[in-house]
């Protein structure tokens, strides 16, 4: 993150606004201030915090940072060049250096609702979970030009790797997220995917609350693919296969084939070192027999009461809230003598949490800057995180 240290720091006069930058205000916390900032059209913090040796840190808060670097570079040299003095270090890139280029294949997490409006488009989407190196997802997408695919990843230079090769393969029907697997499927709607690929994915014998598949996944993918699309689960643990199976028999209507030692036309980087130990390969398939029903929609997060900041203020706790499905943790509170609040939460699913700021001023109370993900777990934190405030009505 583009930062530089300075031994002196200049009082501000808010709104400080000079060459498409605008400083608008500050909020502090207990060991940094936030500075509210604009810059090329975009809001996000900068963040300044007094190191030990009395010496000034002035960087990006990571939570809002801007789509383009460049935004936040420009603020940061603005902030340098005008209400800085004495600077000891600086890691801010060359303002002229060209923004990287952005990969069309890749989704970033504020785009995902326009993904999935993106797919109402295609009449045939697939879904693989976890593609690793890529071989599997490239060569179906190249072989199914009609189809749309989907991979999702958690490891992001594995997103990064499989997006140029895409590119290099001229392939347009190729879209990467890095994001979890079921927070995804929980957004998609019903009965609109043809298969969904699990290829080898890590076992976790000896914890299974840590796999992919779970009672919830197996209840998601039945919704979520049509009649007669399919789960395909390629493995070479056959605790895992046997405890996919269980789960998927679970259902209302289930329909699964297994086969063992098939060789397919591609092969992962994985399979072939289980090949060479003489492993053997499970591949399970699920098969969906029934029409599921449409997703209900959901109410949006908004907060609707009036709050008093000064009880928010007092009422503030840093602490975990910890539910069956959920969570919600109050993590710092920054304020001024404005009456400005802003609090940073975490909340939503273990596996891919949300992290917001809720900003308090005027009685309105609103998600700054980065609006959540509207899903069914973060709208239940959502209603918790409400009814937490209501001691803060004012």
């Amino acid at each position: 993150m583009p930062n530089f240290i300075a031994k002196k720091l200049k009082p501000v006069k808010y709104p400080f606004v000079k060459d498409q930058v605008e400083l608008l205000w500050e909020v502090q916390g207990r060991g940094e201030k936030l500075i509210c900032t604009q810059s090329l059209g975009e809001t996000f913090f900068i963040t300044l915090k007094q190191k030990s040796d009395g010496n000034f840190v002035v960087k990006g808060d990571k939570l809002s940072k801007p789509a383009r670097i460049s935004s936040l570079q420009k603020a940061l040299c603005f902030y340098k060049d005008n209400l800085a003095d004495d600077i000891l270090s600086e890691a801010i890139q060359n303002k002229s250096k060209k923004e990287p280029q952005k990969l069309a294949s890749v989704v970033e997490d504020d785009k995902i609702l326009e993904l999935l409006d993106f797919i109402k488009d295609y009449d045939k989407i697939f879904i693989e979970i976890g593609f690793g190196s890529g071989r599997h997802l490239l060569f179906q997408a190249k072989n199914n030009p009609d189809a749309l695919f989907i991979g999702i990843e958690v490891y992001k230079p594995s997103i990064e790797q499989v997006s140029k090769l895409a590119s290099v393969q001229n392939l347009q029907n190729i879209k990467l997220l890095n994001t979890d697997a079921r927070l995804f499927l929980s957004l998609v709607g019903s009965n609109i995917i043809d298969r969904i690929y699990l290829h080898f994915p890590v076992p976790w014998d000896d914890s299974p609350h840590r796999r992919v598949v779970s009672s919830e996944f197996a209840t998601e993918c039945e919704r979520v693919l049509k009649v007669g699309g399919v789960f395909e689960l390629r493995s070479d643990s056959k605790m895992y296969v046997d405890f996919t199976c269980a789960t998927f028999l679970e259902l209302r209507n289930s329909k699964i084939s297994i086969q063992k030692n098939v060789d397919l036309e591609v092969s992962s980087k994985y399979e072939d070192r289980w090949k060479s130990q003489d492993k053997d390969i499970f591949d399970l398939f699920y098969t969906a027999k029934s029409q599921s029903d449409e997703l209900v929609a959901l109410d949006d997060m908004v907060f609707t009461d009036t709050y008093d900041t000064k009880k928010v203020v007092q009422n503030f706790k840093n602490e975990t809230i910890k539910y069956d499905d959920f969570f919600v943790h109050f993590e710092e509170i920054y304020h001024n003598k404005n009456g400005i609040v802003v609090i940073r939460v975490a909340f939503g699913s273990f596996n891919k949490p949300e992290h917001s700021f809720i900003k308090f001023e005027d009685k309105k109370c609103e998600y700054f800057i980065k609006k959540p993900l509207l899903t069914r777990t973060n709208l239940q934190a959502h209603e918790k995180i409400k009814e937490i405030l209501a001691k803060c009505k004012a």
